[in-house]
């Protein structure tokens, strides 16, 4: 399998079980509900406006602009690395940053229009007969991943306290393998390329 299949396989891989996390979250629980799967693991329903973890920075719509442009661009660098024959878990390992964006996109661009809103008293239906709760661009992020690993004795979470889906982990896992084992590789293909057969000027 060509590395340009085996990128596009993963982005997509990505998405679905992103989206499908995702989906079914939003169609089953409350704001707020919780499932403990461990007692340092749980799928806990919030949703925000902003970027990975919940920060928030800046216009919605902005927000929402931005990460398709980011998606943009790193689709074109993908290529390049392509092009260019760098190393295949490099390619795989940005691969997945876009997937991670890609997935949080699809939120912002599609759920407001194809979902109820979500409440600590309701779950959100799909396809509502009234409209979904805001218009193309302005929906929520759904996340559900929480992993409170370390807790006082009154039950308060000390660490880790962000929650946080999928595509936000796909992101965070490529960047740190990057910085740990593709260093190199990254400033090389940051780097302009030079002309080396260019005489000099007598």
């Amino acid at each position: 399998m060509s590395i340009t299949k085996k990128s596009i396989l993963l982005i997509f891989l990505v998405l679905f079980i992103d989206q499908a996390a995702k989906i079914y979250v939003k169609l089953h629980f409350t704001i707020g509900d919780h499932v403990d799967i461990f007692s340092w693991f749980q799928i806990y329903f919030i949703e925000n406006n902003g970027m990975a973890f919940g920060m928030e920075i800046l216009s919605k719509l902005f927000l929402t602009l931005f990460r398709i442009v980011a998606v943009v661009l790193l689709a074109f660098y993908i290529r390049n690395l392509i092009r260019k024959n760098f190393k295949t878990g490099f390619i795989l390992t940005v691969s997945l940053v876009l997937a991670g964006a890609a997935g949080n996109i699809i939120d912002c661009l599609f759920y407001g229009v194809l979902f109820s809103e979500s409440s600590f008293a309701s779950v959100a239906s799909f396809l509502p007969d009234g409209g979904g709760y805001a218009p193309m661009f302005y929906g929520k992020v759904v996340d559900m991943l929480y992993f409170p690993l370390i807790r006082s004795a009154e039950g308060q979470t000390l660490f880790f306290s962000p929650i946080f889906n999928i595509a936000d982990s796909a992101i965070s896992v490529a960047v740190v393998v990057i910085l740990l084992f593709y260093r190199k590789e990254l400033n090389e293909s940051l780097e302009s390329k030079k002309d080396k057969n260019v005489e000099p000027i007598e």
